[in-house]
């Protein structure tokens, strides 16, 4: 048995939001932090945090012995996802109780003693995510939404569906808050403004972070080298620093009401 100490689902209500960034760059910035880190792709019907780590499509898990498979290790993440056991161009045409299932991917790896087990969840607030909040024992989730109206409608959805699960959500993390332009350096809120406050508000949850829309961003995830690895000095790492140390201080004062997870 490996022990997981705490496992955090990075969710939202719906896709384009920049869900897998965050998580992708929240776990590195918590391992940066000092922490063992973990990183599962639950998104199984558009996992991407392979292609977002550099991970070779070719790359299969190994055996580890127990009917468990080896996480990849990528960037020094421990790492899973649909993607490293089917094609590039497999579709994943699973009904809903078929995708459950594939949430064993969670207890057929041989995790290695982590602190934090970070979760891509899939977006929306359907079967896989109800499974996952009540089988995985979640410590806590963090919301991605942008500003834009749409995006807050099922920001708020994914919120009361943690709340309905017993769930704690963590904070929001609001990406695309402002774009800079590069030719002269204009700001402009292209997606609106204070959105993601206004969620975190109503729900008496913290504002963990605001992203910019910046091209180097998709362009750190589109590569392979994430920010956080490619960029280091790159303004938006020291807000996903802040975010992982929120992120971080909220685990260590809720961990003597948290039981340790034991992944078997």
């Amino acid at each position: 048995m490996q022990a997981v100490k705490h496992i955090v689902a990075v969710a939202s209500g719906k896709g384009g939001v920049g869900k897998s960034t965050t998580a992708v760059n929240l776990a590195l910035a918590a391992q940066a932090a000092g922490l063992r880190v973990g990183l599962l792709d639950a998104d199984i019907y558009g996992p991407s945090i392979g292609m977002m780590l550099g991970v070779d499509p070719a790359q299969r898990p190994a055996p580890a012995g127990d009917n468990k498979l080896a996480p990849v290790v990528a960037h020094g993440l421990q790492t899973m996802s649909m993607a490293y056991l089917v094609s590039d161009k497999t579709p994943m045409a699973w009904r809903g109780p078929m995708a459950g299932g594939a949430l064993q991917l969670l207890e057929q790896v041989a995790w290695q003693n982590l602190d934090l087990l970070v979760v891509d969840m899939p977006p929306g607030t359907g079967d896989i995510q109800l499974t996952l909040s009540q089988k995985a024992r979640l410590a806590g989730a963090v919301v991605v939404t942008t500003p834009q109206d749409i995006a807050l409608l099922d920001a708020r959805k994914a919120i009361e569906m943690f709340n309905k699960v017993a769930v704690p959500v963590l904070g929001i993390v609001e990406n695309m808050a402002v774009h800079h332009c590069s030719a002269c350096g204009h700001a402009e809120a292209i997606f609106g403004q204070a959105g993601g406050a206004q969620v975190a508000a109503d729900y008496a949850v913290p504002l963990l972070g605001q992203l910019p829309l910046d091209i180097a961003l998709r362009s750190a995830g589109d590569s392979g080298a994430p920010l956080l690895i490619s960029q280091p000095h790159h303004p938006a790492v020291a807000s996903y620093a802040a975010i992982a140390e929120q992120l971080r201080e909220a685990l260590a004062q809720a961990a003597s009401e948290l039981p340790e997870i034991v992944v078997e």
